[in-house]
């Protein structure tokens, strides 16, 4: 290998919200087995974005790093380019945090020679079209012609992304009837979508998370027993509810979409081939 070529080492970093729950981390383990066949040799490392994750973690004696700790990591370590995928859904505003941060290492005195930033899943209209689609495998055939799917997000009403799932619902619901997203903490929420599932005389409701990982908020904003949550709220209206517990990241389909993302990152880094 010449001298030119090694000095060219490529890395991955994913970089999610993060998740303690055992049973959600399966996810993760689907994204990595993916994420390793499209790019094989590649160095791939993982990063979380909350600080109350990667500390709850540390107390049961497990070490995440934060996305500034890996990607300093991976420039002690000689990688001169980088490309970060950010498994958030929407660009929203932990997406450009985590940008800015990944642009501060390219450009600092001896950075890497090339960083290129991933967009998150749902990023254009095709997106939009190939997660509706996706969404729609996950859910099982004997599914019932009355019953409604109600996707979950996180949503952020803070933020004006978060008008990508108005977007997303109008889509999946113009695909199959009955389909609807809503968020938890953005619009549409539960509330906004009752009114439609009552008109068409829905008596059953199938709960599916929108998240990368079914974690916390699908525990218990979704299927939890709080008067608040999606199930709560629609049992009250007399719509009976079956909980699929399993986050997108298990959809392999959905997981495609987030690996083309990042292939059109690691195109922008302009290194030799592996």
């Amino acid at each position: 290998m010449s001298s030119t070529q090694e000095s060219f080492r490529r890395a991955i970093l994913l970089v999610a919200f993060g998740t303690s729950v055992p049973e959600a981390r399966k996810a993760f383990d689907r994204i990595q087995a993916q994420a390793a066949r499209a790019f094989p040799g590649t160095e791939i490392r993982w990063a979380y974005t909350s600080r109350v994750i990667r500390a709850r973690l540390a107390r049961q004696g497990e070490a995440l790093e934060s996305p500034e700790l890996a990607l300093a990591r991976l420039k002690d370590e000689g990688f001169s380019h980088v490309a970060v995928l950010s498994l958030h859904v929407f660009p929203g505003q932990e997406f450009h945090d985590l940008h800015r941060t990944a642009m501060l290492f390219a450009g600092m005195a001896k950075g890497f020679r090339g960083v290129a930033m991933a967009m998150p899943l749902l990023s254009s209209y095709e997106d939009l079209v190939r997660v509706a689609g996706a969404l729609l495998l996950q859910v099982p055939a004997d599914r019932r012609p009355d019953e409604a799917l109600l996707f979950m997000g996180h949503g952020n009403q803070k933020h004006p992304a978060d008008m990508v799932y108005a977007a997303m619902n109008h889509v999946l619901s113009n695909l199959s009837e009955r389909a609807h997203v809503g968020t938890v903490q953005g619009r549409p929420n539960i509330h906004d979508l009752l009114p439609k599932l009552q008109t068409s005389g829905v008596r059953k409701a199938r709960l599916i998370p929108f998240m990368t990982v079914a974690g916390e908020h699908a525990r218990k904003d979704m299927a939890g027993e709080d008067p608040g949550s999606w199930r709560s709220v629609l049992a009250r209206h007399g719509i009976e509810c079956e909980v699929q517990m399993a986050g997108i990241a298990e959809n392999p389909a959905i997981v495609e979409i987030w690996l083309d993302h990042l292939g059109e990152a690691m195109e922008r880094l302009n290194a030799p081939p592996l």
